[in-house]
């Protein structure tokens, strides 16, 4: 597995859901806990990248976002900032169907990948909220962010990414309302 750290992003304000998606029930757990151990067990490690006072009593290492009001690439910053590692997987907390063995598979084709970014693509779409950033882009986060350029997506194609080609996208949804949730 190498040198690779991973980090979980919970900063979102869960508008459409009605409430805050994280905590919603799965596997005896909640929704975060179930997803930072996924990140876990392939990562080595799993921080949760979002508000001390919402996630401190999980068990996992909690960093508040370094400059807030930033969306996911604020996150991403955050992560890059405090990171010891060299590889850096990124997960939303909204992913209830990634699994352990797909994320290992996705940090190793970054590594052998030699690329910035490894972020899966499913249909001609890129996912970067499941992907594996080395650290060396943490001056391009920070730069982003000082420009306000915010978006994930743009941030990405500014990168040397590697395409990662996902046939079956089911590990990459995301959950964002009462009726996506039901239908899982």
């Amino acid at each position: 597995m190498g040198n690779v750290a991973g980090f979980v992003l919970a900063g979102g304000a869960s508008r459409r859901m009605g409430r805050d998606k994280a905590f919603l029930p799965m596997d005896g757990a909640t929704l975060i806990e179930t997803v930072a151990a996924r990140v876990r067990g392939a990562a080595g490690s799993a921080t949760i990248i979002g508000p001390m006072e919402k996630y401190s009593d999980l068990g996992f290492p909690v960093l508040p976002d370094a400059v807030e009001n930033c969306g996911p690439l604020g996150g991403l910053y955050t992560a890059l900032l405090n990171t010891r590692a060299e590889w850096n997987l990124i997960v939303a907390c909204d992913m209830p169907e990634v699994t352990e063995e797909f994320l290992r598979i996705l940090i190793d084709a970054a590594q052998a990948s030699g690329a910035d970014c490894l972020a899966p693509e499913t249909s001609g779409r890129t996912d970067p909220l499941c992907a594996v950033y080395h650290a060396r882009v943490l001056a391009a986060a920070e730069s982003a962010i000082n420009r306000k350029l915010l978006k994930m997506q743009d941030f990405v194609s500014t990168l040397q990414t590697s395409l990662w080609p996902v046939s079956d996208s089911r590990p990459l949804k995301n959950v964002n309302t009462p009726a996506e949730w039901s239908a899982r």
